[in-house]
């Protein structure tokens, strides 16, 4: 939590905080939205030229098949969220580089142009749903997008709702230049930092808090200065060095974390681009019986907010006991996230086991497990990456993780094939290989889990010599590959 003088700033911090909620119902996780969004597209007849007639061996009763439409949903889906994770590194350099404001402003482009194309949407221009996808899951909705198929149903078209999303944009932009930072928020926090645009009444009554909490610190410093002069100690710690972006990328630490981030992302998105086809299989495609599913899915989603602060409560439990001789901050809290990250992957195996299990009111079961693991997976990730490295390389490294993840979702691919064209729409043995691949995440929380032990060996010198080597040792130091 930022510390700002002044109750002024206080309501302030809240108003940021608040209005960042907001923002995240509304304009944030569109991947999780998409059950919701493919019914409305297809009762409105979108890829429909792809459904054909056909007829089964045991009935010659005719029937249409629309496997072939459910495929083209399903590339879509997939094709948005590989363009989503290739583009994070770019967009985390240009947070590094330029900061809060640019990044957000990219952002808002993004998803204008997204809800612009869906506006745009008939049977003549399906073919925009490809980059509409792309833009709006880059940028993010969720609440209007979990409502998408209900609205639908009480009669508000397609069209009218994202035209009103679009307008929605405004909201973007007036927070991006009143309620957030410009540049970089700076590391570590100075106590009278403060962002936004500001009330000039405010500004000069914050100015002479500020200047007032100075004065006494130096006097505090000088009183210390005088009281421990001629008393230093025999060995200087060495002065914080930040590790390369390099070496950090190339460490132990940030490939389990790696195979960590594309193995849960992969089990997500698999779920998310088959969720629709999977409940039509399972309820016999009783359109009915679907939409109910659909929408408990899209209810489970608002829920995330519920789950979300359960991770960052795990990751801070210890923030409350005193450090043990010798601990770093960063010692403690990677030690504490061993847990976070263990609950993240056993709820990813839990969650694959359950969309495995072809019957249908499990799936109940499996959106809660999905909604919880994807809460944990984006909290955490981006809380490790703060934890395990230096603040300056943030958004190049949480980046290159999600650009990289795309390697593995590009997979998706030949698996979506391979079940509509090999396997006749039946997922079971993939998803049973899914479920199988889960697994390898529950080696990051172990892996960590040796690393702090190997911190802590380090921490207990038994010779002068290890001693030594305790005190000149770098903040951040990996095990290279």
């Amino acid at each position: 939590m930022f510390g700002f003088p002044g109750s002024g700033a206080k309501s302030y911090y809240w108003l940021t905080l608040l209005s960042g909620l907001v923002e995240s119902l509304f304009f944030s996780g569109m991947a999780f939205g998409w059950a919701s969004l493919v019914f409305v597209l297809k009762v409105d007849g979108y890829f429909a030229g792809y459904c054909v007639n056909t007829t089964r061996d045991s009935d010659p009763a005719v029937y249409i098949d629309c496997m072939g439409q459910d495929e083209q949903f399903s590339l879509v889906m997939c094709v948005a969220l590989i363009t989503n994770t290739l583009i994070r590194f770019p967009i985390g350099c240009v947070f590094d580089h330029f900061g809060t404001t640019a990044t957000r402003l990219i952002s808002i482009i993004l998803y204008t142009t997204g809800a612009l194309f869906i506006t745009l949407l008939n049977e003549d221009t399906v073919i925009l749903l490809y980059p509409a996808m792309s833009c709006l899951i880059i940028s993010g909705t969720i609440l209007h997008i979990t409502n998408a198929q209900l609205l639908h149903e009480r009669g508000v078209s397609l069209y009218l709702s994202f035209l009103f999303l679009t307008s929605c944009s405004s909201i973007l932009l007036l927070r991006t230049f009143f309620l957030m930072p410009r540049g970089h928020i700076p590391y570590p926090l100075p106590e009278s930092y403060t962002y936004g645009v500001r009330c000039p009444g405010s500004k000069k009554k914050e100015n002479n808090e500020t200047e007032e909490m100075k004065e006494q610190k130096d006097l505090e410093k000088t009183q210390k200065d005088q009281q421990t002069d001629g008393a230093k100690p025999e060995h200087e710690p060495k002065n914080e060095e930040v590790a390369s972006f390099r070496s950090c990328v190339l460490s132990w630490l940030f490939l389990w974390h790696l195979v960590w981030v594309i193995t849960i992302l992969f089990c997500q998105f698999i779920f998310l681009s088959n969720v629709n086809p999977m409940l039509n299989r399972l309820a016999n495609d009783d359109q009915t019986l679907v939409s109910h599913y659909t929408n408990a899915f899209a209810l489970t989603q608002l829920c995330s907010v519920l789950f979300a602060p359960v991770s960052g409560v795990i990751m801070d439990r210890h923030k409350k006991r005193p450090l043990a001789s010798g601990e770093t901050r960063r010692e403690a809290d990677l030690n504490s996230s061993c847990l976070s990250l263990f609950l993240t992957s056993l709820q990813c195996f839990l969650f694959c086991v359950c969309f495995t299990c072809p019957v249908l009111p499990l799936q109940y079961f499996t959106f809660v497990l999905q909604v919880i693991n994807s809460s944990f997976f984006f909290g955490g990730h981006q809380a490790f990456i703060s934890i395990a490295f230096p603040m300056s390389h943030f958004g190049k490294i949480s980046g290159i993780a999600m650009s990289l993840s795309a390697l593995g979702l590009v997979f998706q691919v030949p698996i979506l094939h391979l079940i509509q064209h090999q396997l006749h729409g039946d997922p079971l043995y993939v998803n049973v290989a899914v479920t199988l691949l889960s697994l390898l995440a529950l080696i990051h929380p172990i892996h960590v889990r040796l690393y702090c032990k190997k911190l802590k060996k380090q921490r207990t010198p038994t010779t002068p010599e290890a001693n030594e080597q305790l005190l000149n040792m770098e903040p951040f130091q990996f095990s290279q590959l």
